[in-house]
């Protein structure tokens, strides 16, 4: 793990949000290229986020399964956890490519999602993802 992810983990686990948003550059960008209409841009906006997540999921767990550095680029594979206030459970995987400068996320990608509980198997997924012609079509 390279420091800033490590740094990255504690913040989350210690669920301190300001602490988290100084991890970020002043001027960060955030992109979900997932969910276009979700960027934004700002280390205040990080602040808000992750004030709400730490309120709305006041057991939240990041654990950092994966991560390679390429220069100022580093990708970080996370699996985060808890419960909502409410009791449910609350569950998000996947990747997250972060650009670096000085010690602080300048840009980030983030592809993360709810984990699906109970979903189709892979068959029913390529069927609603891609939507073959039926067999008897062709």
């Amino acid at each position: 793990m390279t420091g800033l992810l490590e740094r990255l983990q504690d913040a989350m686990n210690s669920h301190d949000a300001q602490r988290m948003a100084s991890l970020f550059a002043d001027d960060y960008e955030s992109f979900q290229p997932a969910h276009p209409s979700r960027g934004f841009g700002g280390s205040a906006q990080v602040l808000s986020n992750w004030t709400s997540v730490f309120e709305g999921i006041p057991d939240f767990t990041a654990q950092l399964l994966s991560s390679a550095v390429d220069g100022d680029t580093e990708w970080a594979e996370w699996d985060w956890a808890g419960h909502h206030t409410d009791g449910a459970p609350f569950a998000v995987r996947g990747v997250v490519i972060m650009v670096v400068r000085d010690g602080l996320v300048e840009r980030m990608r983030l592809y993360l999602e709810p984990v699906e509980v109970g979903g189709g198997d892979i068959d029913a997924a390529v069927q609603e993802m891609y939507r073959p012609p039926a067999a008897d079509s062709a």
